[in-house]
């Protein structure tokens, strides 16, 4: 019985979706004890930090259904960071960077 390993494909979409997701985290709590004036970012956030997580899952088991998640995230992901560049956090800035990594290697493994 062999051990199935992620393959080097996914890896670079499985590491992108992981800084995502934890950015996506960090910048949903700060935007959460922010008196509610960011709740949209903070909803946002955990929405692609969620999207982050299923893509990990499906890509590190091979998943046939890989590209069409990976299309839906990175959607999720190139909103959220539109969203995270409303402000001028330091959280939000390193969001929308993380995002926009996840964009460019999820909309690689959608096609």
């Amino acid at each position: 019985m062999s051990v199935a390993m992620v393959s080097a494909a996914n890896k670079a979409c499985v590491d992108a979706c992981s800084e995502c997701a934890q950015a996506c985290e960090v910048c949903a709590y700060n935007c959460c004890v922010n008196d509610g004036q960011m709740a949209d970012c903070a909803r946002l956030c955990l929405d692609c930090a969620a999207i982050c997580a299923a893509c990990i899952t499906l890509l590190s088991r091979g998943s046939s259904w890989v590209g069409p998640l990976c299309q839906v995230c990175a959607q999720i992901c190139a909103a959220c960071a539109a969203e995270c560049d409303k402000y001028d956090m330091q959280y939000c800035r390193a969001c929308a960077a993380a995002c926009r990594r996840c964009v460019q290697q999820c909309q690689a493994m959608a096609h």
